[in-house]
C-alpha cells in the first residue's frame, strides 16, 4: 500500500506523484528529451515536464501513438511545448539519425531522460547483432547520450544552467547474472535468462550514469549531472512477456504496485528538483537517495562497461 510509505529526507515517499514532487517548480526555458514517451511512465514524465514549462521532445518508435499522446497532452494543457521525433533505441542507425535531426533543429538541451526500455523478452538479436534488451535498454542510450553530450555542454554554458541526465534503471539491477555484465556472453543464447538479461541491462544503466558522472567531474567547468533511478514496481505492459506475472499485475497490481503517476515521480524529481543541484553519480528510488547494488557501485566494472559499449557502437 503505497499511501503508507514514510517520507524520506527529500520530503517525498513512494506514494508521491510526479506532479507532487515538481509542485511549484518553474521549468520554463528548459528543453528535455524523453525516450519511450508513448507508454507507461514515459508518457507521464513527458506530460509533467511539459506541465512545468519544459519544452519536451519525445524520442519515440511509434509515431502514430506519439501523435495521440501529444494531442492528449495538448488537450489538457494547451500551452504545452511538446514535439516528437522518431527513435528506435534498438537500432544504432536510428539513434544516429535522431541525434542529427535533433541537432539540425538548433534546440538547446538541458535534460536527457533515458527512459525507453523493454523487459524480459525472448532471446533476440538487434539489427546490430546485440542481444535485444542490452541493445535497447543500454547501448542505444549510451550512444544517444554520447551524441548529444556536446549540445548539453554548450547549453549549460550559454544558459548558465545545470544540465541533467537521468537513466531510468530498476531495482531489478540487483538481480543480474552473478558476474554482473557478461561481456563475453551477452549474445550467448544457450545461457540466456530473460529476467537476468533484463537485470543486466538495468545494471548497465546505473554503471553508465556513474562512469559518465566521473568523467564529467574531470572536465573543468562542465555543469552536467548524471544519475540513475528506480521507478519501483509499476503496473505497466513491461510484463507482457511473462504471462503469470502479467496476470498477477492485472489482478493485484493496483493494490501491491505503484500507479503510473507514482512511478514517474522519481524521474521527474531527479530531472527538475532544485534539491539535487550538483548531485551526480547517485542512485535514487522513491524520490530519495537509495543504495544500489555492490556491483553497481564498482568503478572498475563501470569503466570496463564504458570501454565495451564504446567498442560496440564503433563496430
Amino acid at each position: 500500500m503505497w499511501w503508507l510509505g514514510r517520507k524520506g529526507p527529500s520530503g517525498f515517499s513512494a506514494s508521491s506523484t510526479a506532479e507532487e514532487v515538481t509542485q511549484g517548480i518553474d521549468a520554463a526555458h528548459l528543453t528535455a528529451i524523453v525516450t519511450g514517451a508513448t507508454s507507461g511512465i514515459g508518457v507521464e514524465t513527458a506530460r509533467v515536464l511539459a506541465l512545468r514549462g519544459v519544452h519536451v521532445v519525445m524520442g519515440i518508435r511509434n509515431m502514430a501513438a506519439g501523435a495521440e499522446i501529444k494531442d492528449t497532452i495538448l488537450r489538457h494543457n494547451p500551452t504545452a511545448k511538446i514535439g516528437m521525433m522518431e527513435l528506435d533505441l534498438s537500432s544504432l542507425e536510428s539513434v544516429r539519425k535522431f541525434a542529427v535531426q535533433f541537432k539540425s533543429c538548433g534546440l538547446p538541451l538541458n535534460i536527457l531522460v533515458n527512459n525507453a526500455g523493454i523487459m524480459a523478452t525472448p532471446f533476440e538479436l538487434s539489427k546490430d547483432n546485440i542481444e535485444l534488451q542490452f541493445a535497447t535498454n543500454h547501448i542505444g542510450h549510451f550512444l544517444l547520450t554520447n551524441l548529444l553530450l556536446e549540445t548539453m555542454k554548450q547549453t549549460a554554458i550559454e544558459q548558465r544552467k545545470e544540465g541533467r541526465i537521468v537513466n531510468v534503471s530498476s531495482r531489478r539491477h540487483k538481480l543480474s547474472y552473478p558476474e554482473g555484465i557478461r561481456f563475453d556472453k551477452i549474445n550467448d543464447e544457450s545461457g540466456y535468462n530473460s529476467l537476468s538479461a533484463y537485470g543486466q541491462s538495468k545494471l548497465a544503466n546505473v554503471l553508465h550514469a556513474n562512469e559518465l558522472a566521473r568523467r564529467l567531474k574531470q572536465e573543468e567547468g562542465t555543469k552536467i549531472t548524471a544519475n540513475s533511478i528506480s521507478p519501483g514496481p509499476i503496473a505497466t505492459n513491461l510484463f507482457r512477456y511473462h504471462s503469470l506475472i502479467d496476470v498477477f499485475v492485472g489482478l493485484l497490481g493496483k493494490y501491491a504496485m505503484k500507479n503510473i503517476q507514482q512511478g514517474a515521480a522519481t524521474t521527474c524529481y531527479v530531472a527538475l528538483h532544485p534539491q539535487l543541484k550538483g548531485l551526480t553519480g547517485r542512485y535514487f528510488a522513491d524520490s530519495n537517495l537509495a543504495e544500489a547494488s555492490s556491483l553497481a557501485a564498482d568503478p572498475e566494472l563501470a569503466r570496463k562497461l564504458w570501454e565495451h559499449s564504446s567498442n560496440l557502437v564503433k563496430s
